[in-house]
């Protein structure tokens, strides 16, 4: 069995379990539950690596897809990829230098990486399920 063909719908779910941790997370550090956002944010950044690894393995190995929806939809789609990939780049320092300063009890700092990064990260999360549900399942 060839794994790389069902990476694309691997990726996208581990793209929206990630989703649904930074929500959790989101809430717990907004309820002071400091220890479950700890461990939530934990589980957000291995879904997430494991998400880029597979992301990584299936644009090594497989053919690019081609969107195949027309009109209005076809700039929209674009502009929804762009924006993902773009952001996807500058998120990956960014998760990385908050969740450091997490790491290291550096509350004050975390919080003021935390600010700008989940927004993006957030976005690019989400927007990835987008991306992927409109290539592979609407216009298919």
């Amino acid at each position: 069995m060839d794994i790389t063909a069902h990476l694309p719908h691997i990726n996208a779910a581990l793209n929206a379990a990630t989703s649904v941790l930074l929500v959790v997370g989101r809430t717990h550090i907004a309820r002071r539950r400091v220890a479950a956002h700890r461990a939530t944010m934990i589980a957000a950044v291995g879904v997430s690596v494991l998400f880029l690894a597979g992301y990584i393995t299936y644009h090594l190995s497989a053919p690019i897809f081609v969107f195949r929806g027309e009109g209005w939809i076809r700039p929209m789609y674009y502009a929804l990829l762009v924006s993902h990939v773009v952001l996807a780049a500058i998120a990956i320092p960014l998760v990385l230098a908050t969740f450091w300063r997490g790491l290291r009890r550096e509350e004050a700092r975390h919080r003021r990486w935390a600010r700008w990064t989940w927004p993006v990260w957030i976005y690019v999360s989400v927007s990835g399920v987008v991306v992927y549900l409109m290539l592979y399942h609407i216009y298919r």
